[in-house]
This record gives C-alpha cells, sequence and structure tokens, in this order.
C-alpha cells in the first residue's frame, strides 16, 4: 500500500465544495501573537494583544465550522460549547496512562481534542488518525492558534499495519462499533503497537455472561454505522484473538445527558433524541442505551 498516494489523494478532499469555504474561512485569520494556550477541562487560547474586530472574525470562521462534536475550546472570546463534554472521558482515563518520551496515536481523533490534552504529558511525538475533511479543518482551526507539533493524517485504522511509525501507546476511542469486522481492526492496532505497547480503548458494550454481541438492524441510537456490540467476554475474547495480554477493565459507564447533549455548535439531534422517551433505559429501536467500556491492554 503506498501511503503518499493515499495521502495525496486524500488531502483533495480538503478542496470539496462542501469543506472549500472552510478552509478558505480558515485561511483568512490573521495570526495572532503573546497567545497562552492552556489544556485543562477545556482547551483554552488567550492572547494579550487582539482586537474585537479579530475576536468577531475567529467566532465567526468557528461557526462555520459547525458541528462541533469533541471538546469544548475556548478561543478568546468564543466558546465552542461542543455535543460531547470531551473532558469526562479523558479525565476517566488519564490516571491509566503515562506518555512522558512516548511515540502516541489516537485512533479516530476527531478534531484533536484528546491530542491537544496529551501535550501535558510530553510525549515525543502525537500522532491522530481521521480521514475527515471536516475534522482535519477543525484541527487545523485549533492547532492555528496552539502551533503544536501534533502530526493529524487523513488515515483510518486500516492503514496502521502500513504506517512509517510503530506506537508505544496507541487510543481508539469510540471507533471499534463502527467497524464491520471488530477483530480485524484489533489485530491492526495491535500490528502497530512497539513490544509491550499499550492500547487504550473505548467501545460500547452490552450486559450478559455469555460471550456474545448484540448486531443491530439498520441503526442503534440513530447511528447507522454500528455493526457490533459485545459482552465484557465477548470483547476479551476478540482481544485475545487479537493477541493481547494483560488485559484490565478501567471503567463501565453509562452515557447521560450531562456528557453528551444538544448545544448551538451542533446541528441536528443528540442522545436525548436517541434513547426511548419513555424508558431512557433502551433506545429508540429498542435496544439497551449506549454504556461504555474503558479498556486497556498490551500487546
Amino acid at each position: 500500500m503506498n501511503l503518499e498516494t493515499i495521502r495525496q489523494e486524500r488531502q483533495a478532499w480538503l478542496e470539496w465544495k462542501d469543506i472549500k469555504p472552510m478552509r478558505e474561512a480558515l485561511q483568512s485569520l490573521e495570526k495572532i501573537s503573546d497567545i497562552t494556550f492552556t489544556c485543562k477541562d477545556s482547551i483554552s487560547v488567550n492572547a494579550l494583544h487582539v482586537s474585537e474586530k479579530q475576536k468577531q472574525k475567529i467566532h465567526e470562521c468557528a461557526l462555520a465550522l459547525r458541528p462541533w462534536r469533541k471538546g469544548p475550546f475556548r478561543i478568546c472570546d468564543t466558546f465552542i460549547d461542543t455535543e460531547w463534554q470531551s473532558f469526562i472521558k479523558y479525565n476517566l482515563l488519564e490516571p491509566h496512562f503515562d506518555l512522558e518520551g512516548k511515540i502516541v496515536g489516537d485512533i479516530g481523533c476527531n478534531n484533536g481534542y484528546y491530542l491537544f490534552r496529551m501535550l501535558s504529558q510530553k510525549p515525543k511525538k502525537l500522532i491522530g488518525f481521521d480521514p475527515s475533511a471536516l475534522y482535519k479543518t477543525q484541527f487545523d482551526f485549533i492547532n492555528h492558534f496552539v502551533k503544536s507539533d501534533i502530526v493529524y493524517e487523513l488515515l483510518g485504522v486500516e492503514h496502521l499495519p502500513f504506517y512509517e511509525h510503530k506506537f508505544d501507546t496507541l487510543f481508539c476511542l469510540g471507533v471499534l462499533y463502527h467497524r464491520t469486522d471488530p477483530i480485524a481492526t484489533l489485530k491492526a492496532l495491535y500490528s502497530a503497537l512497539n513490544p509491550n505497547g499499550e492500547l487504550i480503548l473505548d467501545t460500547f458494550m452490552i450486559d450478559g455472561h455469555d460471550a456474545v454481541a448484540l448486531c443491530p438492524n439498520k441503526s442503534y441510537s440513530k447511528i447507522p454505522n454500528v455493526y457490533f456490540i459485545p459482552t465484557i467476554s465477548a470483547l476479551q475474547n476478540w482481544l485475545e484473538r487479537a493477541k493481547f495480554k494483560e488485559i484490565e477493565i478501567l471503567e463501565i459507564k453509562q452515557t447521560d445527558l450531562n456528557e453528551q447533549r444538544k448545544t448551538e455548535w451542533i446541528y441536528g439531534e443528540s442522545l436525548n433524541n436517541f434513547l426511548d422517551p419513555n424508558n431512557s433505559q433502551l433506545t429508540i429501536e429498542g435496544y439497551p442505551a449506549p454504556k461504555r467500556i474503558y479498556i486497556k491492554a498490551k500487546r
């Protein structure tokens, strides 16, 4: 597989008719000096010398890049109140990893919120993978101010076995249930790790003692591309078939309306619309409501 050819082809996605106006808005932003960057629950950027006109342009550009899923971000006076309060997941996971001096990858990195949070741990290299031209543009918007050395690849998990780097730590958060072959996906992740490398995994799960998986009909929680939702024992079997070892359950958490909700920074619906209006323990389709399991495993 020629990754350079794929990169060139996907770079052209940034010229799509829906994306090109966003890229032009981004490119019109002026450079701002004297920036301070803080990385807590919200990724925040402030500047000592920024005019009201510049602030307005930043706000307009951020609005043009909707929908914003992962965050939140605060750029000068603009607070991007994203659909997901992603700090809830990150703060849950952070005590379980140490990234200092490591080569780190985030598979399905969206706009890079988690990658920006990881900067504080001083990794050797940070690489995000996501084939979305919109999310790449949102990342470029944030990085216009942060000016980090994060590498953003318009690639997916299927490209990992051919990638030029191996990783000490890989994050795969909210991706596995979107893959039609979860074991092949786990094998790709395994192949991309250095010896004793770690995988931090987050995926949907269902309760049950048997090693089985829910296979939704047309959608799950109104998401069409969800294919397999395993029990814990089924997920452990998948990981073992992919040769992972030292499989550790970090947390099990049901998604609630504090973590995922509709804001003015997205279009359409959110979690409240995806659940049965008469029973919040069920999706609108009648399946168990979204529950996530967080796993750490080693190569």
